[in-house]
This record gives C-alpha cells, sequence and structure tokens, in this order.
C-alpha cells in the first residue's frame, strides 16, 4: 500500500538545537530510496507502508545510539484506495486553484 506520511522528530534532552538529528534522518530516508519533501517542521515522505514505517524505525534507532534518551514523534498518514496521488499532485492541485482566482 502507497502512503504519504508527515513526521516531526522531537529529540528530548539534547539541548536546543536538534538539526544534526533531522540531517541523520534525511540520511536515512534517502539512503531507504523515498520521495522526501522537507519542511520547517517536518518531513513529508511517500513510499510503500512498510518501507516508509521501516525507515522511520530507523530514525528513532539511529537517533537513540546518537545519545538522545528521549523521541517524541509526531505522525500523520495519508492512504487512497481510489487511485494513486504523490505529494506533488496534492500541492499542484491547490496551486493550480490558486492560480484560477
Amino acid at each position: 500500500m502507497k502512503v504519504i506520511l508527515d513526521f516531526c522528530v522531537v529529540p528530548i534532552g539534547v539541548g536546543v538545537s536538534v538539526s544534526k538529528y533531522v540531517v541523520a534522518c534525511e540520511r536515512i530516508l534517502s539512503a531507504a530510496g523515498l520521495k522526501t519533501r522537507l519542511h520547517a517542521y517536518g518531513t513529508n515522505v511517500e513510499g510503500d507502508w512498510d518501507e516508509v514505517f521501516a525507515a522511520v524505525k530507523r530514525c528513532h534507532e539511529v537517533i537513540h545510539d546518537m545519545g538522545c534518551p528521549r523521541i517524541s514523534t509526531t505522525i500523520r498518514v495519508g492512504t487512497r484506495s481510489d487511485r494513486d496521488q504523490t505529494m506533488a499532485d496534492k500541492v499542484r492541485s491547490v496551486e493550480d486553484k490558486l492560480a484560477a482566482q
């Protein structure tokens, strides 16, 4: 099953800056061959359900291995059974409607 996932990983107990942990996750997602779109408060990920969730699990494993004692992750998941839809499709749909106004 294809999934579009939005997730935000929040390392806890490591100080104010968390960018090195975000970098680690971005590298994991890229190595998994997943389509991603980084944004200011998380990352959108597109791919096969099992591959996406395996990468999210790997993000947690690596962040803990980096010395982070706690992680809080927020995840939103979307699937469709009526047709295939990509992140780009969703964004383009809104942009097209904005341009028509």
